[in-house]
């Protein structure tokens, strides 16, 4: 194992200062101090709650709840008026229930679904009671007989019927006869899934629901999951009794089995099931399937174990023929993301890929010959959000403009591209089924958030729904600093980005202390132009200088600068940090012997990367549910960046905080919630005991029975100070 002594030449920064807003970077004109309190309990957090605006088949309207959940109310995307009311819990017939929390319409508008009483499982996956109402009959009833609760219910094509999981088991509710119809019967809680997702795949492929329509409404496609090898977790929670109960998972860590998924065909009409033999290793996994325009073509995509293979095929769910349409391969990893971001339609599907270096949309043909590139450039797609058929403009996010920013982009069929996002910092859009009017939401540094609703063909804005002016006026109350933008140079030319927060009473004759502020994971970023009042400024204001440096391996600067930690996940982000460090030392104002560094997951993780790295340049730092291992946290994600340790078994060693625990430099608190079901409370209590038996002391704060967000009723505030008398104690 490499121990980082000496520091690198390559390591001695430059700082390269470029302000990028045009206000002061100092404080406002009121003198008002911020408070702690004032951070965890939202007082400058922005109000963006326009409802879930859902566009309507007809592009020209969208629904939205009204406050009191009690209501589905249609508008006018042009007017903002509402046109209609298509629910109310008042007039509803049968309706047991005075509000709700979520709603589906059916692509007829013939039956809505409504959602209440979520019971969250991990962190997207949830049970609910669902209820029926028939909108013609004005009629409210349970989905489904037994009264249980489901998951991922999903209407067919038609609006005739709706699949959904009740206890890892399909089942399909007619609406026209009033039946119920069980598709599967082997479902069994940590065995057999069919149709929802097991844990791995939720966590890393961001999906829960793997059941997919065909456009006729004739077959139900669903993935089947057997964790019957995959090792199972056990994790305590203590509650409120004499003796705690074991909660116990399947969670498949580097190296470990997965589940074993098989691809199956359910046909409405004679109630069969079809095993689809997708052309696959067995270890191989199906992310995403999706039915095409075409009934006769499931799309089915596969990605090999290593990450590095993805395969498109279309699936005749009746005859079970597979037939291989596109094949992506990168010498490091495919982005899952941009699989489940493909865009079918009449003309092909629309796929973003890194093959030229940067993230760019491609346009394919319905048989998988690729037509054109649609975009090109030394930039990266952040986000593909569609294409208008009628008019064959493609819609994307992107940042074009500057790694720093976000901007919303239209490029026509023949190559034409305009900005329709005309305010430069972080912008996002959300677009009506026809794409004649979207949503824009809006911030950058000194703005807070600005959600607009803009006509797509002339770019002009109808109306602001959220400006929020109560919090720009409350903010004129308060004494802070701007964020401050920066390029850290390397002596070989790198260049990396960091924005750097001082006192509002900074004095360049004074020395300062200094927290640095870092995620680090792979193609994440901290550093964007958008707005953010957080601990930064709590801590600025007890007179710490707070700095934020997005190092080697995170997003928006192309393929090289975000694949270059492979295999080796750890390494060059860590000695980047420690690398910033050195250089603010050498700043006139600022203490080279008071500096911290702290983050929470992949940043903890990198906190104690950093300080076994650092040579001492660090005095202090806070991990906060910090992975302590690769070979501790699960397959898709770990072997994506490092492969398998039986194939990397250096890259591991080399990027293992217990292995470096020896090295460990710097006073450290180490906070975790027992709960954990994401980065295992298990990972500190091993690191805990390296350091013991390297005999480094260290301070540990444990949270009982909290997730990976360590939140609920006055835990942040416990959290953050905590964190924050740490520190000052510290520095």
């Amino acid at each position: 194992m490499k121990v980082f002594n000496v520091l690198h030449p390559v390591f001695f920064f430059v700082f390269v200062i470029m302000v990028l807003t045009s206000e002061s970077v100092f404080g406002q004109n009121g003198a008002k101090r911020i408070g702690l309190s004032d951070i965890v309990n939202g007082t400058f957090r922005q109000d963006t709650n326009v409802g879930e605006m859902r566009s309507l088949p007809d592009g020209r309207h969208y629904t939205a709840m009204n406050k009191e959940r009690t209501m589905i109310i249609k508008y006018s995307y042009l007017t903002g008026a509402p046109a209609d009311t298509l629910f109310d819990v008042k007039d509803a017939r049968e309706c047991t229930f005075n509000d709700f929390e979520d709603y589906i319409i059916s692509s007829t508008g013939h039956h809505i679904l409504l959602i209440r009483e979520k019971e969250a499982i991990y962190r997207r996956s949830f049970r609910s009671s669902v209820y029926d109402y028939d909108v013609r009959r004005r009629v409210v009833k349970p989905l489904n007989e037994s009264g249980n609760k489901v998951m991922i219910p999903v209407f067919s094509p038609d609006g005739r019927m709706c699949a959904y999981v009740e206890e890892n088991n399909i089942r399909i509710k007619k609406f026209d006869y009033d039946t119920e119809t069980q598709v599967t019967r082997d479902g069994v809680i940590n065995r057999i899934i069919n149709g929802a997702t097991d844990w791995v795949y939720e966590e890393e492929f961001s999906v829960t629901n793997l059941m997919a329509w065909s456009p006729d409404s004739e077959y139900l496609a669903y993935v089947r999951f057997d964790e019957t090898d995959v090792p199972e977790y056990a994790m305590a929670i203590y509650g409120d009794s004499y003796y705690p109960y074991e909660q116990r998972f399947k969670y498949p860590k580097a190296g470990e089995d997965n589940s074993k998924v098989t691809l199956h065909a359910y046909c409405v009409e004679t109630k069969d099931i079809k095993a689809l033999q997708t052309p696959v290793d067995s270890d191989s996994y199906i992310p995403y399937i999706r039915f095409t325009p075409d009934p006769s073509q499931l799309a089915v995509m596969t990605l090999n174990r290593q990450q590095n293979i993805f395969n498109l095929y279309y699936a005749n769910p009746k005859s079970g023929v597979f037939k291989l349409i596109m094949k992506d391969e990168n010498k490091a990893y495919i982005d899952s993301d941009w699989m489940g971001a493909i865009r079918f339609s009449e003309s092909g599907f629309l796929y973003v890929s890194e093959q030229d270096g940067y993230a760019h949309i491609y346009q394919y043909s319905p048989t998988g010959v690729r037509q054109r590139q649609v975009t090109n450039g030394n930039w990266d797609v952040t986000r593909l959000i569609g294409k208008d058929e009628a008019t064959g403009t493609v819609y994307y996010e992107s940042a074009e403009e500057s790694p720093l920013r976000r901007s919303v982009y239209s490029i026509d069929a023949k190559g034409k591209k305009t900005c329709l996002s005309t305010m430069q910092g972080t912008n996002s859009a959300s677009f009506s089924a026809s794409y004649a009017y979207f949503v824009n939401h809006f911030s950058n540094v000194n703005t807070p958030a600005r959600i607009s609703v803009h006509e797509t063909k002339t770019g002009s804005e109808l109306r602001v729904l959220r400006d929020n002016s109560a919090l720009r006026n409350k903010l004129s109350e308060y004494a802070f600093s701007h964020k401050e933008f920066t390029t850290i140079v390397t002596a070989t030319g790198e260049e990396l980005n960091a924005w750097i927060v001082k006192p509002a009473n900074f004095s360049e004759s004074k020395k300062y202390p200094v927290v640095m502020f870092q995620y680090s994971g792979p193609n994440s970023q901290s550093v964007l132009d958008r707005f953010g009042m957080d601990w930064e400024q709590y801590l600025a204001e007890n007179g710490i200088v707070c700095v934020c440096v997005d190092g080697r391996g995170t997003g928006a600067r192309g393929e090289a600068f975000r694949k270059c930690t492979y295999m080796r996940m750890g390494d060059l982000e860590s000695r980047d940090q420690v690398a910033a460090a050195v250089a603010l030392s050498k700043l006139p104002y600022i203490d080279k012997n008071r500096i911290a560094i702290w983050g929470w997951s992949f940043g903890g993780y990198n906190v104690l990367m950093a300080m076994s790295a650092g040579n001492g340049v660090f005095k202090a730092g806070i991990a906060v549910a910090p992975p302590a291992d690769w070979r501790y946290y699960d397959t898709v994600y770990t072997e994506r960046y490092m492969r398998t340790p039986k194939e990397n078994k250096k890259g591991y060693d080399d990027t293992s905080p217990i292995k470096r625990a020896k090295d460990l430099q710097g006073r450290l608190l180490l906070v975790h919630g027992t709960a954990d079901d994401n980065v295992h409370f298990k990972q500190s209590m091993d690191y805990a005991e390296a350091l013991t038996q390297a005999g480094k002391q260290f301070d540990m704060q444990i949270y009982r029975d909290r997730d990976h967000g360590i939140y609920g009723g006055n835990t942040r505030m416990h959290l953050y100070t905590r964190m924050s008398e740490f520190l000052f104690n510290n520095l």
